[in-house]
């Protein structure tokens, strides 16, 4: 039970540093300045795209760490 706190630990801590990292790609890109009517929408715009590409960064990370593990099975 301790290894799957650890690895929900180790999920939520990926997904938010992923997340992060888009954000601040993302708003290096200045999306605002596009939008001069909606600055509200864009600001909401930048955070659901980072979402949405930290979670899919992050995702890809953990599942590619956790095929490697796997890979051990193989050779037994």
């Amino acid at each position: 039970m301790k290894q799957l706190g650890v690895q929900g630990i180790l999920t939520i801590v990926s997904h938010l540093f992923f997340i992060a990292i888009a954000f601040w790609a993302i708003s290096g890109l200045h999306i605002e300045r596009l939008m001069t009517f909606y600055p509200r929408q864009s600001r909401l715009l930048i955070v659901m795209l980072a979402v949405a590409i930290g979670f899919g960064c992050s995702s890809f990370f953990l599942d590619f760490i956790d095929n490697v593990r796997n890979l051990g099975y193989l050779v037994k």
